[in-house]
């Protein structure tokens, strides 16, 4: 992701309804695990980097560039630079590896998912988010550097030839997809901007119904993995 993108995303992801809700994602996904040693890959500022921490996790930030690499260690962070596809990490040492929107930037994804796959303990937990559907394609993605938008059989896919069993697959971010699909039909750019308090408090709301709501099979603007390695 370009150097003024990942500014605008430390700027927003404290606050702003869409990181928020992944960051409980990322907690509840987490709650009840023994904490280990983790890699939180493409970390940017960090959010998802300070909830691994804050449940007891040992963990690091993976950033690729330079401009966030300085973002991340500007906030206190661990920062480790690396391509992720060649993980400056020691073989099966690593309990849990997160993912949120990052194979989507990387041209090759099987070897940044091998990769995962090597650095993993055998019981170990690969919890990834990225992008949905190609039909959404849009200024967005081109601006957020974006290489491609998955389905749930290319993800699917993806992990499997990788040296992954899926546990579980489910899509994100439901109820908002058609108001997303206009919005960046008409976009011209990356739509990581701030937005008025209400207006970013009732897009929480409506983001966190889908904890209760049974919408995860329905078509969303993200989907959510959580895979092992194969034995």
């Amino acid at each position: 992701m370009r150097g003024h993108e990942v500014r605008k995303l430390t700027a927003l992801e404290d606050t702003h309804w869409w990181y928020a809700e992944r960051r409980h994602l990322l907690a509840r996904s987490i709650a009840g695990r023994p904490p280990g040693r983790a890699l939180d890959i493409g970390a940017a500022g960090g959010g998802n980097t300070r909830v691994l921490q804050s449940a007891g996790w040992e963990v690091a930030a993976l950033e690729y560039g330079e401009e966030g690499a300085l973002v991340g260690r500007s906030r206190g962070l661990e920062v480790v630079r690396g391509d992720a596809t060649a993980l400056p990490v020691a073989d099966s040492s690593l309990d849990l590896v997160v993912a949120y929107d990052v194979l989507e930037h990387i041209v090759d994804h099987d070897a940044a998912v091998r990769q995962v796959r090597r650095v993993l303990r055998p019981d170990g937990v690969f919890q990834i988010a990225v992008p949905a559907d190609p039909r959404l394609w849009s200024e967005h993605d081109v601006a957020v550097d974006h290489v491609r938008r998955y389905t749930r059989a290319t993800l699917t896919d993806l992990l499997s030839r990788s040296g992954f069993v899926v546990d579980d697959l489910w899509s994100w971010n439901v109820l908002l997809r058609p108001t997303v699909a206009l919005r960046r039909r008409a976009s011209s750019g990356s739509d990581l901007e701030e937005m008025p308090r209400p207006v970013n408090a009732a897009l929480r709301v409506v983001v966190a119904l889908e904890r209760h709501l049974p919408v995860k099979s329905l078509p969303g603007v993200s989907l959510f993995a959580t895979a092992h390695p194969v034995a």
